[in-house]
């Protein structure tokens, strides 16, 4: 079992944006004239590992064997049995070894989609003296009821707790947390940065 989460708006405008950033490579290489190309070619090259840091990089996925986050410029792994209390504001917060949290960029919790959750757990108002509205079978209220209040964070928050939960079932012992930095990340950012000192130099 692998499951993997993310921003879905985020991840495909991102490879909207690379697709975009593809075009206008080649078209400042098509028509290239010096310091100008260069300098557009610096701002795609900043806003693009931008891009990539904040929605392409970052996912959340429950293993098998644990809990693998990738944030913007870090990636962690979480034994299931080093994983406490699991908490949901705007963004899932994950307590690990003792009293340390780990915060997953992705998926996060918006105030207008915590508030379409509430409105879809809520009962609908019936108007006029007849009901235009179906009525629902015994299966689909319990999903409705299930799912009432309840956003795609809080819904991944609770994998994550049940999957914690089964380990401690287990009697497992828990294991330090392993975090590094992300070398993609910053690759994506030192290339930027080249670019702009090659645009501020030519």
């Amino acid at each position: 079992m692998k499951q993997t989460y993310r921003s879905m708006t985020g991840y495909v405008l991102g490879w909207v944006w690379v697709a975009f950033v593809a075009y206008n490579i080649w078209d400042l290489t098509a028509h290239y004239n010096g310091k100008a190309s260069l300098v557009a070619g610096a701002v795609l090259g900043v806003l693009t590992a931008i891009v990539y840091i904040t929605a392409l990089r970052p996912a959340t996925t429950v293993a098998e064997d644990g809990l693998r986050v990738r944030n913007p410029f870090r990636s962690s792994f979480l034994p299931w049995a080093s994983v406490g209390d699991v908490t949901v504001s705007h963004a899932i917060s994950v307590e690990h070894s003792g009293d340390q949290v780990l915060r997953l960029w992705t998926p996060q919790a918006s105030a207008r989609e915590r508030a379409k959750a509430s409105r879809r757990g809520a009962p609908k108002t019936q108007r006029g003296k007849y009901k235009t509205e179906p009525t629902l079978s015994k299966g689909e209220q319990a999903a409705a009821e299930a799912l009432s209040g309840k956003t795609h964070a809080d819904w991944v928050a609770e994998q994550i707790n049940e999957q914690a939960e089964a380990a401690r079932r287990r009697k497992e012992q828990p294991a330090p947390a392993k975090v590094s930095w992300a070398i993609d990340s910053l690759v994506a950012c030192a290339l930027a940065l080249a670019l702009v000192v090659a645009a501020i130099l030519a």
